[in-house]
């Protein structure tokens, strides 16, 4: 059994399959903990699960594997991960962990990672020969981002013209700046749609950040990546830590050399965010921003590079 299938299924899937299974009061759960309770009672009736994730490691030494579909925001179907299993793999947070797991123990909260099958896709054995990716060396981008399509019946002309005024590269960093309500949105809805049609093997990533419920599902039913979101209802501080996330595991697959795509909607909400975080160091720029609030996103921003040894973002 695959975490993943459980977690592709609807709520009322979900339930009749806890019902199933002779779950207790599982009407009353939230999802992630009818999914908790399938597995367990899977695991008691001795069926291998298997699970994947995000690994954030914590400072105690141990780290937990978080899932895309909970935005990474901890959880009770997080994946604990020994501080013995993280030095031998040599895993650091942002990592892509895939392996065997097991159910918890008695006294204990979480599932556990057995054995590790793939790390970011690839075979445990070649994570102990990549570079860190602030050692990797930068360049221009030198292969063009295709963005319009040879469709003649297609209405949507955004890409062509991106491709005609604005053509993007793989490593290429930018930004859109424009007035309220023209369209931003609608533009990296069709970046991103063009992308995953005409360059399947770059590994794309909607960030959304302080937007609307509606707008996250819209994006997810129409792009076909993942789509990674923090809502306006969230606190600053769980905006900052899931774009954390994204940028760690975009930074961990591209030194596996994978072409990685990030489109983040917005970067502006994203440094009121830090600005509401940080600390105050008694300097206050413009706007009532702080100081130090803009170095985060400006490292966000900054680490979009093409890679000399292989790799992009």
């Amino acid at each position: 059994m695959n975490l993943k299938e459980l977690k592709q299924k609807t709520p009322a899937d979900l339930l009749t399959y806890a019902e199933e299974l002779e779950i207790e009061n599982a009407s009353t759960m939230r999802k992630q903990d009818i999914m908790f309770g399938i597995l367990k009672q899977l695991a008691e009736n001795d069926v291998p699960i298997f699970g994947d994730g995000v690994i954030e490691i914590l400072q105690d030494g141990f780290g937990f594997l978080r899932s895309p579909e909970a935005n990474y925001l901890p959880g009770p179907d997080d994946i604990y991960v020994s501080p013995s299993q993280i030095r031998r793999f040599a895993l650091r947070t942002g990592d892509t962990v895939e392996g065997e797991i097991r159910a918890p123990k008695d006294g204990e909260r979480y599932f556990a990672l057995l054995k590790v099958g793939l790390i970011n896709f690839d075979e445990p054995d070649n994570v102990r020969h990549r570079i860190n990716f602030d050692n990797l060396t930068p360049l221009y981008p030198e292969e063009k981002l295709m963005l319009g399509s040879d469709d003649p019946t297609s209405k949507d002309m955004t890409p062509r013209i991106v491709d005609l005024i604005t053509p993007l590269g793989k490593g290429q960093r930018g930004l859109i700046v424009a007035p309220p309500r023209t369209g931003k949105t609608m533009m990296l809805q069709s970046i991103a749609a063009a992308i995953t049609a005409n360059h399947p093997e770059v590994y794309l990533i909607v960030l959304l950040i302080d937007e609307r419920p509606e707008e996250v599902t819209d994006m997810q039913r129409s792009v076909n990546g993942e789509v990674i979101a923090s809502t306006f209802d969230e606190p600053a501080s769980r905006h900052v830590q899931v774009s954390e996330m994204v940028i760690e595991k975009a930074k961990r697959l591209v030194e596996h050399k994978h072409d990685v795509v990030i489109l983040l909607d917005s970067i502006t909400r994203l440094a009121r965010a830090y600005n509401t975080v940080v600390p105050s160091s008694g300097k206050v720029l413009t706007g009532g921003v702080d100081a130090n609030a803009l170095q985060k996103p400006k490292r966000f921003f900054g680490a979009a590079r093409n890679i000399e040894e292989g790799g992009s973002l």
